[in-house]
């Protein structure tokens, strides 16, 4: 004969104990590891606050490399008091001519150039905004407030503008977010795939194998979206291509890195080096110039920065000015390639001398 209490509504069936209590519940749900996980997300959120807005709430002029043109009569006394502005917002280089101020702006080596005619009360400033609009209007707004200063006015010309769809000159910062993104997301499924499981080295080389195509299709799909579809990087398509295939590679083979050697944790600290710590100091926003110390020293010594660099100047500036950044994307894909390797091969080797009295002779039987 079937139980009474099986017919009543809500009663708890039971399997030899009693039901949980709430806290019992709790602990079940909340592990010491979930809560681990939940601590680290709950730090890295904080320092993607700190860093951004610490980067980013109060941009501040400071050495904004500036090319002058002026009569030797004039000239010394009009590096000194630019030099002297208060808080150091200018560093001054003067050139003997316009064309040599020209060369410096498309080359990348000045932020902007003022030509100063002291026969007229109407000066020149020659600036490329497409290198990043936020220098070219931190100079402009100082040399006019110098100028006005003084009874005269400056004519701003701008060489190299962006491109109709990049109208605030942030397309390159955000096409190498998306790459960058892409790359450690890409490595950190193919670590989920698996389990979590700390790689070996077989398994290893075919994730670092396997970033390349990748990263190359990545490149495909970023210089489409900014040429053809949205018009916001015209030209240059295949060094676009070529530019995402080494930052997809360089981003993914960190994560794979990382995670061999800490797993779930090597997520966040590639979350820290990309994210949090690359993109407000890459100079995609604010340049170097205008951010706080901490973030311009930085800034091009990570991924992001130095890809944003590689972007901006190839698409803008015929490729002037990028073979450092090359070199700091290259030194993080070959970095994150020898750390992977590395790590598989040591724990590889750490299991076989685990395993091998395992394998010895064993004690005959009794």
């Amino acid at each position: 004969m079937a139980d009474a209490r099986d017919d009543v509504p809500g009663a708890t069936a039971r399997t030899g104990g009693e039901p949980q209590g709430f806290w019992e519940e709790v602990r079940d749900a909340v592990t010491t590891r979930a809560a681990l996980v939940m601590l680290g997300v709950l730090l890295l959120q904080l320092g993607f606050a700190l860093s951004y807005m610490g980067a980013f709430h109060a941009p501040e002029p400071h050495k904004v490399p500036i090319t002058l043109v002026a009569r030797p009569a004039v000239e010394r006394d009009l590096v000194a008091r630019l030099d002297a502005l208060p808080g150091d917002p200018l560093q001054v280089t003067a050139v003997a001519d316009r064309a040599q101020a020209r060369a410096r702006l498309l080359d990348r080596r000045t932020d902007a150039a003022l030509v100063v005619d002291p026969a007229v009360r109407t000066d020149t400033l020659l600036v490329a905004s497409a290198g990043g609009p936020s220098a070219t209007t931190a100079a402009a707004e100082i040399l006019q407030e110098v100028a006005r200063a003084e009874n005269r006015t400056i004519v701003v010309r701008d060489l190299r503008p962006p491109a109709a769809g990049d109208s605030r000159g942030l397309s390159s910062f955000y096409l190498v977010l998306s790459w960058t993104i892409g790359g450690y997301l890409a490595a950190s499924a193919l670590n989920m795939a698996a389990g979590s499981k700390k790689p070996t080295l077989r398994r290893t080389l075919v994730r670092l194998t396997a970033m390349l195509p990748y990263g190359f299709v990545s490149g495909i799909g970023g210089a489409i979206i900014v040429g053809p579809v949205l018009d916001c990087l015209p030209g240059a398509f295949w060094e676009l291509v070529g530019i995402g295939t080494l930052v997809v590679f360089a981003s993914g083979a960190v994560g794979v890195a990382l995670q061999s050697v800490a797993g779930t944790v090597g997520l966040g600290l590639t979350i820290l080096i990309f994210t949090i710590l690359g993109n407000p100091s890459s100079g995609g926003v604010y340049p170097s110039s205008l951010l706080p110390p901490f973030w311009s020293a930085i800034g091009q010594a990570l991924p992001p920065g130095a890809g944003t660099t590689v972007v901006r100047n190839t698409v803008y500036f015929d490729g002037n000015a990028t073979t450092g950044a090359l070199w700091i994307l290259g030194a993080w894909a070959l970095g994150g390639v020898a750390v992977a390797i590395l790590a598989a091969a040591l724990r590889g080797s750490r299991a076989a001398r685990t395993a091998a009295p395992a394998g010895g002779p064993t004690a005959p039987a009794v």
